[in-house]
């Protein structure tokens, strides 16, 4: 209560204090506990991967070109291709010839060289695609 009413004083008096006092101490007692951060860095299969890319080395996984099947060969025109490479000529067919359901845009209505590749299915979900085209690669 003293506080209080000393406060209220000064003020009254006009005696102002500066409030540029910081409001954290930091000559306080130090943590009881120091923290101490350990940091190793481990090689990951990323910088791995990066590293036996750089080199002259031939492509892999689904960026290595695969022969494909007779329907495959007829959509993207070319013996072989990668498998991405033919989700971009899919996809451009797709969109070359709009058949994507106008409702519902991730649903692709398949026409009759999109239904030799997609087991004969009328329509496809996008989600599907990379699945179905996965037995036309030989």
């Amino acid at each position: 209560m003293a506080m209080s009413s000393g406060l209220i004083s000064t003020f009254l008096a006009g005696e102002t204090k500066s409030f540029a006092v910081p409001y954290f101490s930091f000559t306080a007692s130090p943590c009881p506990r120091p923290v101490r951060l350990r940091v190793t860095r481990t090689p990951t299969l990323a910088t791995a991967s990066k590293q036996a890319s750089t080199g002259k080395g031939e492509l892999r996984g689904i960026m290595k070109p695969r022969k494909v099947s007779p329907e495959m060969q007829s959509l993207v025109g070319a013996p072989e291709i990668s498998r991405t490479q033919a989700l971009k000529v899919i996809w451009a067919h797709i969109k070359e010839n709009n058949l994507q359901d106008p409702e519902n845009k991730r649903i692709i209505v398949c026409d009759d060289k999109l239904k030799s590749i997609f087991k004969g299915r009328d329509r496809v979900g996008f989600l599907e695609i990379a699945g179905l085209i996965t037995p036309h690669f030989l």
